[in-house]
């Protein structure tokens, strides 16, 4: 089926390894990614061979999990890993999450303009608030209550996008025979003073091809929607579902309206994993392998499942290479407080081991997708055609051939199927997002 909009991907930079704790330890994999940069770098020009609109780091400024056995979540510094791609990439995207709560406006504005700058306009920042204790305190701080995080990122967002816009366009003009390198009645203090953050200004940077970063957010709830309306011009979701999914981008689309702005200028990026086999069977044999090398996290995860369905679940109970049986199955249900868990009934009650439900991704942060090619494309269109997202955050299970997989198997699919396009539409992020140009506060 031909469709005239296409939709948008983003390849989710990880740590280097995939997006599973077990991923450094496949075979293929460097174990040292997490500090190659030029991990980061062939996953971005293998993106970029794709016509990936971006390339997406998550973070969160705490060491998160056990690194005893686990690989870290996220790079070692989002905007260093960025930069490293944005010296051999050409027209991909750059995205990286820095929080509100705990950076200065003035410190986001300069360190995202200037790769801005440097990449020619290729940048955007995922503006978040942290809520983790462990973050807190390694700033010296305690968590702030939820009121108070966003009240500050409307500040923080504020500010930056002020400082973005403190050099007037043409205030840069390298007269080399009249000696003026820039005209200075064009470069002024933003002078902005709020309950949390100010900002004298200006900043010490001119406008890059595309004015100003784009601005992406991740937040839930009314207090992220409200972000997203206000500022972003994409938003990285976690829908389980596609009536979730459109649920979500719908909320997004009408809080734009409401501040103003066309709905068409804000794009959901749904996140979802994949496992790419010659068939089923093969990648989800793929995903058996990493739980393999992750066999102390079993247990946990053997009692999560049993917890979404309402039922005890546990290795020392039961074979897990064996379905539920059929009489505790009676009593199951999916757990209301968990959107995952009736996917994971769905497979119980097709008669799947508990292992081989876990293979399915049940438990992950996203979906999961362990298939073909054209199972994960089919995924992708049943998804976009039903306008439940304008793209995807693409996340490899193991990243050393998961990203090549996806570019070279997934995406002519896509693009024979008109829901993806052939090549660039311009040179900067929000030309390849469809956004308008940006410069200084909307």
């Amino acid at each position: 089926m031909k469709t005239e909009k296409k939709m948008q991907l983003a390849l989710q930079l990880v740590s280097g390894y995939g997006v599973e704790s077990s991923a450094w330890r496949m075979p293929g994999t460097d174990p040292a990614a997490y500090t190659n940069t030029d991990s980061y770098v062939e996953m971005a020009k293998m993106a970029e061979k794709g016509k990936f609109q971006m390339v997406f780091i998550a973070d969160t400024p705490v060491l998160g999990g056990d690194l005893r056995r686990q690989s870290p979540t996220f790079p070692m510094d989002p905007m260093l890993a960025l930069m490293a791609v944005a010296r051999e990439t050409e027209r991909i995207g750059l995205v990286a999450t820095l929080s509100t709560t705990f950076n200065y406006p003035y410190n986001l504005a300069r360190q995202f303009k200037a790769l801005d700058v440097i990449s020619h306009g290729r940048v955007g920042w995922n503006a978040v608030t942290t809520s983790n204790p462990a973050a807190a305190a390694n700033f010296g701080a305690q968590p702030l209550s939820r009121k108070e995080r966003y009240a500050m990122a409307h500040e923080s967002i504020q500010i930056v996008q002020a400082l973005w816009g403190s050099w007037e366009e043409g205030a840069w003009t390298l007269d080399v025979e009249g000696g003026q390198f820039a005209d200075m009645d064009k470069i002024k203090p933003i002078n902005l003073q709020g309950h949390y953050h100010g900002s004298r200004g200006p900043l010490a940077i001119p406008p890059s091809e595309q004015g100003q970063p784009v601005i992406f957010q991740a937040g839930g709830g009314y207090e992220g929607l409200e972000l997203a309306g206000s500022y972003a011009s994409g938003v990285y979701a976690n829908p389980y579902d596609i009536e979730s999914a459109r649920e979500q981008r719908q909320a997004i689309r009408q809080s734009a309206v409401r501040f103003g702005r066309n709905p068409d200028d804000i794009k959901l990026i749904a996140g979802f994993i994949f496992s790419i086999g010659s068939t089923e069977e093969e990648a989800l044999d793929r995903r058996r392998q990493l739980m393999s090398l992750a066999s102390d996290e079993i247990p946990d995860r053997v009692r999560y499942l049993g917890a979404m369905i309402g039922l005890a679940l546990s290795v020392d109970a039961m074979d897990i290479n064996e379905p539920i049986p059929t009489e505790m199955l009676k009593r199951a249900y999916p757990s209301p407080q968990d959107p995952r868990s009736p996917r994971a009934l769905e497979l119980a009650l097709k008669g799947l081991s508990i292992r081989d439900i876990l293979a399915h991704g049940v438990i992950n942060y996203h979906p999961v997708v362990a298939g073909t090619p054209t199972q994960v494309a089919d995924f992708m269109e049943e998804w976009f055609l039903a306008e439940a997202v304008d793209g995807f955050s693409v996340v490899p299970d193991i990243a050393f051939d998961g990203v090549e997989d996806f570019v070279n198997l997934v995406v002519p699919i896509l693009q024979e199927r008109g829901l993806y396009h052939e090549d660039y539409e311009g040179e900067t992020l929000r030309e390849h997002m469809g956004v308008p140009y940006q410069y200084g506060p909307l």
